[in-house]
């Protein structure tokens, strides 16, 4: 679509007050999934935070890298598993999950934004302990339960001008690194940070009614709905997770949490800053 430049005043106008409400303010968002093995979109993710950024949003970006880890234990003869949703991890998968998640997922996203004009550094979760973590399960292995988050290093590099980028491997007081879900580790930095809101980005457009129809989007949930949704079956299987860390995040003091579709090139500006957003925004 041509746009003239009135109609691109008109936009920049209509998007102040959303701009205003959030400046100064820090949003939390949990990327993955499709948004980050397609290159177009992870462009336009990256594109939309530094623009946060530099309008004066403090962004703090939490990744996984699922698909990453499955590719690299897949090269090394190891067949992926999972219970519930999580990883099953013994030693040497922890170990590939710091390797791919600290290592290479966490740099190609740090210099990407640095070379869309953005300033970036990348942390994992065992860096200042930032996450401290303890074992969940010992059939899961190496798969942590969080204790603590340490706001600190965040908070450093947010007053520096910097959006912090960071992966979520933990580790325990004896040195044990853990792999740590990323829904649950972004909505415990969120609580932690005191964050205005947490965007997670899924494959779907939200939290849907009817899993086979993409049109049965529920667009506001508060906790009291929640429940009924997980009572009645709405909200089912590997879903309860994610609707959990959302209800979770909002307990702990969130204000909002979007469940978005990180499949819409610029999903997150569309959620920001104008008026009808998408997804599901959870709410007390």
């Amino acid at each position: 679509m041509d746009l003239n430049n009135a109609d691109r005043a008109e936009i920049l106008v209509r998007a102040l007050p959303y701009i205003q409400e959030y400046t100064g303010k820090i949003i939390v968002i949990k990327y993955g999934g499709n948004a980050m093995t397609d290159g177009i979109l992870k462009d336009c993710v990256m594109r939309d935070i530094v623009l946060l950024r530099l309008v004066g949003v403090k962004v703090v970006l939490v990744h996984g890298g699922g698909p990453e880890i499955s590719g690299m234990l897949k090269r090394v003869g190891k067949e992926s598993r999972f219970v519930n949703g999580l990883r099953v991890t013994d030693q040497e998968t922890v170990e590939i999950a710091q390797m791919v998640l600290a290592g290479k997922v966490n740099k190609d996203l740090v210099n990407l934004i640095q070379c869309l004009g953005g300033n970036a550094i990348g942390l994992c979760g065992i860096d200042g302990h930032l996450i401290k973590a303890t074992l969940k399960d010992k059939e899961l292995g190496f798969v942590g339960e969080i204790t603590e988050i340490n706001p600190k290093p965040i908070l450093d590099l947010l007053n520096s001008g910097y959006i912090p980028v960071i992966s979520t491997v933990g580790g325990d007081e004896n040195g044990v690194v853990y792999n740590i879900n990323a829904d649950t580790a972004a909505a415990k930095i969120a609580a932690a940070l005191n964050a205005e809101s947490l965007i997670s980005l899924t494959n779907t457009p939200g939290i849907l009614r009817d899993p086979n129809d993409e049109s049965s989007l529920i667009r506001r949930i508060t906790l009291k709905s929640a429940e009924e949704l997980k009572a009645d079956g709405t909200i089912t299987g590997g879903m309860i997770p994610k609707v959990e860390c959302c209800t979770d995040a909002i307990k702990d003091g969130v204000k909002k949490v979007f469940v978005i579709d990180g499949r819409v090139p610029h999903s997150i500006l569309m959620e920001t800053l104008t008026d009808e957003g998408l997804g599901t925004m959870f709410r007390a």
